[in-house]
C-alpha cells in the first residue's frame, strides 16, 4: 500500500462492522483517520486505534463541517440496513445523507476518491450463476435497503467526486451487530430452517477480505469510475455456511426445510399483515429473507482480481473461526 504522506482518511459509519475494520487497517498503516459517528458514547472502543472520532450524522449537512477537515479520501460505510421498513426510511439515510456527504465534499475541494460501499443485493432477485458487473442493477420487487443502494450509485455517478463502487456480498465476521447475531439466536433456539434447497450458495464476504479490496482500490487510479463485485471468491453452501456457524458454536446443526414456493407464499402473506398491522420488526419470513437464504448467489469476484489483484487470503473456514471466536470472547454468543 503506497500513501502519499499528505493523505487524510474519512470513514463513515465508523462503529460499523466495515467501517471499525477500515479504520483499525488504516491506523495500523499510519493513515491520518477521521471516523464519522453518530454516537461518542457508542464509538468508545476505537479510541483503540487512535483515530479523530467526530461526532456528526450524514443527514445533518452542519455536522459535516469539522469531519471534513483536510479530508482528501473517504470510504463511505454508513447506511441504514435491514430488510424491513418503508422505502423513504432508507432514503433519508442512504440516498440523501450521501447527497449532504458529496455536496460538502465538493465544496471543500480537495478530494481525491471516494470508496462507496453498496450491495450485490442491487441485482435481480433471482438464482445467480456467475453473474459480472455488466449486468446492470435490478431495481423492480426488492426491499428498502437495497433499493437505496441502486439509487445512492445512480447519485454518485452524477456528481463530480473521484469515485469507486464495491459491492460485496453478505458480510460477516467480528463486530457484527446485526444478521450473524439473529442466525445465532436462532440456531440456539432451534428454530432455523433452510428455504429452497440447502446446496445452493451463499455470497458470503470476510469482512477483512472486503477492507483489502478498499485499500486495493483506494489508492489506484485505475479503479476510478469503476463498480467491482467482492466476495470470498470460494463460496459456500448455504448449509456450509449455517453448519459451520452451529458447529463451531456448539449448537446442533439445523435440519428443518422449508420448500422455496412455501415460503414464497408464506412471505407474502405474512409481509402484507405486518404491513398491516404497522409493525416494526420484520416477520421471519420476508422476500427479502428468501433472497438471502433461498437463492444461488454466485457473483463473479474476477474483475476485482484482474483489476485490483484482490486475493482473499483466508479460508472459509479460517475466517468464520476468527469471527465465532470473537462472538464468544466478547460474550456475544446468545
Amino acid at each position: 500500500m503506497t500513501v502519499q504522506s499528505e493523505q487524510k482518511l474519512l470513514v463513515t459509519g465508523g462503529t460499523g462492522l466495515v467501517g471499525s475494520h477500515v479504520i483499525q487497517r488504516a491506523r495500523q498503516a499510519g493513515i491520518p483517520t477521521v471516523a464519522l459517528v453518530r454516537s461518542l458514547d457508542q464509538a468508545e472502543y476505537l479510541k483503540e486505534f487512535d483515530a479523530e472520532l467526530i461526532e456528526g450524522d450524514l443527514t445533518d449537512k452542519n455536522s459535516l463541517r469539522d469531519a471534513l477537515t483536510g479530508v482528501t479520501i473517504v470510504v463511505h460505510t454508513a447506511a441504514k440496513v435491514g430488510d424491513w421498513g418503508s422505502v423513504d426510511e432508507y432514503r433519508n439515510t442512504n440516498v440523501r445523507g450521501l447527497e449532504n456527504l458529496l455536496t460538502a465534499l465538493e465544496e471543500q475541494c480537495l478530494i481525491r476518491h471516494l470508496i462507496h460501499i453498496s450491495s450485490l443485493g442491487v441485482y435481480e432477485a433471482r438464482d445467480h450463476y456467475g453473474t459480472d458487473e455488466t449486468e446492470p442493477p435490478h431495481a423492480a420487487g426488492i426491499d428498502g435497503y437495497t433499493l437505496s443502494k441502486i439509487e445512492s450509485e445512480q447519485l454518485l455517478r452524477k456528481h463530480s467526486i473521484p469515485y469507486t463502487v464495491l459491492r460485496p456480498g453478505f458480510i460477516y465476521g467480528p463486530r457484527d451487530r446485526t444478521v450473524l447475531p439473529r442466525i445465532l439466536e436462532r440456531l440456539k433456539s432451534g428454530r432455523f430452517a433452510y428455504l429452497g434447497s440447502p446446496e445452493k450458495l451463499m455470497n458470503n464476504t470476510y469482512v477483512e477480505h472486503l477492507v483489502d479490496a478498499i485499500f486495493l482500490a483506494l489508492f489506484n487510479e485505475d479503479a476510478l469510475s469503476q463498480t467491482y463485485n467482492i466476495t470470498d471468491v470460494s463460496l459456500v453452501s448455504k448449509r456450509e455456511f449455517i453448519s459451520t456457524i452451529a458447529e463451531l458454536a456448539e449448537y446442533p446443526p439445523p435440519k428443518k426445510v422449508v420448500p422455496l414456493p412455501v415460503a414464497r407464499n408464506l412471505a407474502r402473506v405474512m409481509e402484507g399483515l405486518w404491513r398491516f398491522l404497522g409493525k416494526k420488526q420484520a416477520p421471519i419470513l420476508s422476500q427479502a429473507r428468501i433472497k438471502f437464504l433461498g437463492l444461488n448467489l454466485d457473483f463473479s469476484s474476477q474483475k476485482a482480481q484482474q483489476e485490483l489483484n484482490y486475493q482473499p487470503q483466508k479460508t472459509f473456514q479460517q475466517s468464520m473461526s476468527a469471527t465465532i471466536e470473537w462472538f464468544r470472547t466478547h460474550h456475544k454468543l446468545p
